[in-house]
C-alpha cells in the first residue's frame, strides 16, 4: 500500500516540473523582446555617431570649397599666370601661396597654367614641390577649365597622401588663363575618428573605402567595379593601385548604417560588430533565468509549506473562536470608550467656540485700543475742517448782507468739500472698528492699505515721515477679512512709526507690493533700528514687546500673525540689509470683484 504522504506529493512535484517547462518557454520571447530593444537603441546611437562624422566631413570639405575662387582674385596670383617667363612674380606668387597654405590650414595650394603645368606652389621649396609638374590628366583641372568647379579624390603623385582638390579657373577678361587648386588632407581628418568598436567606412561613386577606420579596408572595392569605372580608375589613377581588391563583409558580423552624401557622390557608413548587441540581450536572458529559478525556488517551497496547511486552518479555527470572544468584550469596552470620546469632542467644541469668541474680543479690544491711542490725531484730523466750516459760513453770512451771491456759492463749495473730507475719515473710522466676518472674501488690497494709511496721516505728517509707495496701478485682488486686513496693516503701520520716533531725521517708510502664481506679497519696510536678535525670536509670541507697559501689551504683531494664519496667508518678520525693519504679508490671490472700493462710500 502506497504511503499517503507520497501520494499527495506526486502531484505537486509534476505541477513543479510543469511550471518550470512554461518558465522556460518563456525566454525565446524575452529574447526576441531584448534583441529588439537593443537593436533599436544600438541603431540610434549609431545614427547619431553617423550624423557626427558627416558634419564633420561635409563641414571640412564645404570649408575649403569656395577658397580657390576667392583666392584665385588675388592680383599676385594674376600677375603670375600673365606673366609666367617673369621670376620675380613666380617667386612672389610661391611666398603667397605658402602664406596662405599656413593660414587656411589647406594641405597644398598651387596655380596651374591653361596647359595643366604647375608654375607656382605652397610647397616650392619642398622636395616633393609641385612646380613643374603637370596635372591636366586630373579631373579637377578639366573640370575647372570646363568653367565648373573642379572636385576629385585621389591619391598623390607627388605625395603619396591622400587628398581631395578642389580647383577654380582664374580668367582674364573671357579667357581662362589658369586654374588654382586647393588639396586638403585627408589623413589628418580620418585620425580624428577615434578609436572605437564601431568601424566608419567611407566609399566613392565606384564602391571602393578611401576612408576608414580600420587601415586593412582602405581601397578595398565594397562591390565588383564595372568595365567604364575600372577604364576611369586607370586614367584618373586615384588609387596606389589599378587592382583593387573586393572588401568581404558578413552581414552577420556587422550592423550597417549608411548615409548618401548626393553632392559629391560618397557613401558613410558606420558598421557595429553584432557581438555588441549579443552581450547586453545574453545578460537579460541570464537575469532572465535567474528570475525564473528564484520563482521556482519560490513555488517548490510553497508546495513544501502547503503540507501543514491543514493542521494550520484547525489550529487558526480554534484560535479565531477565542478571537471572536475577546473582540466581542473589546468591542463592549471600545463602545463605553466611544461614548466618552464624544462627549470629550463635545466639550473640546465648545471650548474651541469660546476660544474663537475670545480671539475676537481681544482683536476688536485691540481696534479700539489703536483707535484711542490715534485718537489726538483724528481729533486734530476733524477739528481742522470744522474750524474751516465755520468760518466759512461766518463769511458768507457777512457776504450775504452786502449781496455778494458769487463769493457766497464759493464759500458753500468749500463747506461741501470740507463736510465729505470730515465723512471720509469718519467712514475709516467705522470701516476699521467694525466686526469682521470669518470667511475670507474677495477684496483690494489697494482700498484697505489707504484707510490705515488715512488713520495714521496725522502722526505721519507729525513726525515728518516720508512715504514711498511702489504699489501697481490695477486693483490687487486677495482672499482676506476685509476688517481683518485693515486691523494687521493698521498695527503693522503704528508699530512702524513708533519705531521711527526713536531716530532723528530723515524717516522713512517703504510700501510696496508685487504679485505672481503664488499670491501677493505686500512688504512695509523703515529706516528705524530694526529688530534686534531677541526681537526676531520672540516677535510673534503674545506679551513680549521692547516697550514699556505704558506703550503697549505686545500683543499687536501677535494678533497680526493669529489674522494672516487665519486668512492664508503668513507674516515675515525681518531686517533690510540696508537697516531697518522689513515686514512681509503673503495673501492669496482672488478672483476680481465687482468693487475694488469698501462697502462703505468713503466720498458720501
Amino acid at each position: 500500500m502506497t504511503h499517503p504522504s507520497i501520494t499527495s506529493n506526486r502531484p505537486r512535484w509534476r505541477s513543479l516540473g510543469i511550471l518550470a517547462l512554461l518558465l522556460a518557454l518563456l525566454l525565446w520571447p524575452l529574447h526576441e523582446l531584448a534583441e529588439r530593444y537593443y537593436s533599436a537603441r544600438l541603431a540610434e546611437q549609431n545614427r547619431q555617431t553617423l550624423d557626427l562624422y558627416v558634419a564633420n566631413l561635409l563641414g571640412t570639405l564645404r570649408s575649403y570649397e569656395t577658397l580657390p575662387g576667392i583666392l584665385g582674385n588675388l592680383p599676385v596670383l594674376r600677375n603670375a599666370l600673365l606673366s609666367p617667363s617673369n621670376s620675380a612674380s613666380l617667386e612672389l606668387a610661391n611666398h603667397q601661396l605658402m602664406r596662405l597654405k599656413h593660414q587656411t590650414g589647406a594641405d597644398v595650394i598651387y596655380l596651374m597654367r591653361a596647359d595643366g603645368l604647375t608654375i607656382a606652389s605652397s610647397n616650392w621649396d619642398q622636395p616633393d614641390s609641385f612646380v613643374g609638374r603637370n596635372f591636366a590628366f586630373r579631373p579637377y583641372f578639366l573640370e575647372a577649365m570646363d568653367g565648373r568647379l573642379g572636385r576629385f579624390f585621389g591619391l598623390g603623385n607627388t605625395s603619396g597622401k591622400r587628398g581631395y582638390y578642389f580647383g577654380q579657373a582664374i580668367e582674364h577678361g573671357r579667357e581662362r588663363v589658369g586654374v588654382l587648386v586647393v588639396k586638403l588632407d585627408l589623413d589628418r581628418t580620418e585620425t580624428l575618428w577615434g578609436n572605437s568598436p564601431e568601424r566608419l567606412l567611407v566609399t566613392d561613386s565606384q564602391g571602393v573605402a578611401i576612408l576608414t577606420s580600420y587601415p586593412g579596408w582602405r581601397f578595398r572595392t565594397t562591390r565588383p567595379l564595372r568595365a567604364e569605372e575600372q577604364e576611369a580608375i586607370a586614367l584618373h589613377r586615384p588609387y596606389p593601385t589599378l587592382d583593387l581588391q573586393q572588401l568581404e563583409l558578413d552581414p552577420v558580423l556587422w550592423l550597417q548604417q549608411s548615409r548618401q552624401l548626393d553632392e559629391i557622390g560618397w557613401t558613410v557608413s558606420i558598421l557595429t560588430p553584432a557581438s555588441q548587441l549579443d552581450r547586453p540581450v545574453q545578460s537579460i536572458l541570464a537575469g532572465g533565468g535567474i528570475a525564473l529559478l528564484a520563482i521556482l525556488a519560490l513555488y517548490g517551497l510553497w508546495l513544501q509549506r502547503q503540507r501543514h496547511y491543514l493542521d494550520r486552518i484547525a489550529l487558526s479555527t480554534r484560535a479565531q473562536r477565542e478571537l471572536e470572544a475577546r473582540v466581542l468584550e473589546r468591542t463592549r469596552d471600545l463602545e463605553s470608550l466611544n461614548s466618552r470620546l464624544k462627549q470629550e469632542v463635545l466639550e473640546r467644541e465648545q471650548a474651541q467656540q469660546e476660544l474663537v469668541r475670545a480671539q475676537d474680543e481681544l482683536v476688536q479690544a485691540g481696534k479700539l485700543s489703536a483707535l484711542g491711542t490715534m485718537s489726538a490725531s483724528i481729533s486734530h484730523e476733524l477739528n481742522q475742517p470744522l474750524a474751516a466750516i465755520r468760518s466759512y459760513a461766518d463769511n458768507a453770512r457777512i457776504l450775504l448782507e452786502h449781496q455778494r451771491h458769487d463769493e457766497v456759492n464759493a464759500n458753500l463749495q468749500q463747506i461741501s468739500a470740507l463736510t465729505a473730507r470730515a465723512a471720509s475719515i469718519i467712514a475709516h473710522l467705522r470701516a476699521f472698528a467694525r466686526r469682521d466676518r470669518h470667511a475670507p472674501e474677495s477684496m483690494a488690497l489697494q482700498p484697505a492699505l489707504d484707510d490705515a494709511l488715512a488713520l495714521h496721516a496725522q502722526r505721519r505728517r507729525t513726525l515728518d515721515v516720508e512715504l514711498i509707495r511702489d504699489l501697481p496701478d490695477a486693483p490687487l485682488w486677495v482672499q482676506a477679512g476685509e476688517t481683518r486686513l485693515r486691523q494687521v496693516l493698521s498695527n503693522l503701520i503704528a508699530n512702524a512709526l513708533d519705531a521711527l520716533a526713536e531716530r532723528p531725521l530723515p524717516r522713512k517708510l517703504w510700501i510696496a507690493a508685487r504679485h505672481d502664481e503664488q499670491g501677493v506679497s505686500l512688504s512695509l519696510r523703515d529706516n528705524g533700528r530694526g529688530f534686534s536678535q531677541e526681537a526676531l525670536n520672540h516677535a510673534l509670541e503674545p506679551f513680549f514687546t521692547t516697550k514699556t507697559s505704558t506703550q503697549g501689551l505686545g500683543l499687536g504683531l501677535a494678533i497680526c500673525d493669529s489674522l494672516m494664519r487665519a486668512l492664508g496667508g503668513e507674516l515675515q518678520i525681518g531686517n533690510h540689509p540696508e537697516g531697518g525693519a522689513q515686514l512681509i504679508l503673503h495673501l492669496r490671490l482672488a478672483e476680481p470683484g465687482t468693487n475694488p472700493y469698501p462697502p462703505e462710500d468713503l466720498s458720501a
